[in-house]
């Protein structure tokens, strides 16, 4: 018949958990600031150039043809849209990557 563990090996058990998990923490290499302003830089053109991209095309648009909406506003908010799903795209896989 199995014995329930002992509340002090119980405990002794979990302070060795937590030890080793401070000791993978301390081995585990961070990235730095560089990696940091590079990340944000990264999310900040991925948000940047499909919003300009999308704005440049809404505003050809709205001069080539007459139209009862604003494809430059419809085009701004698709830009915006989709440099967001990049960005985040980007930090999801850096996060992984960094695990």
């Amino acid at each position: 018949m199995k014995e329930k563990p002992d509340a002090e090996e119980e405990f002794a058990r979990t302070i060795h958990a937590k030890e080793q998990r401070k000791a993978d923490a301390r081995e585990r290499k961070r990235p730095g600031i560089v990696f940091g302003m590079g990340m944000f830089g990264l999310v900040g053109w991925s948000v940047a150039i499909p919003t300009l991209l999308c704005l440049a095309l809404g505003v050809w648009i709205d001069a080539r043809y007459e139209t009862r909406f604003s494809w430059t506003l419809m085009m701004l908010a698709f830009g915006i849209m989709l440099g967001g799903m990049t960005a985040w795209y980007w930090v999801r896989e850096e996060s992984r990557h960094n695990r």
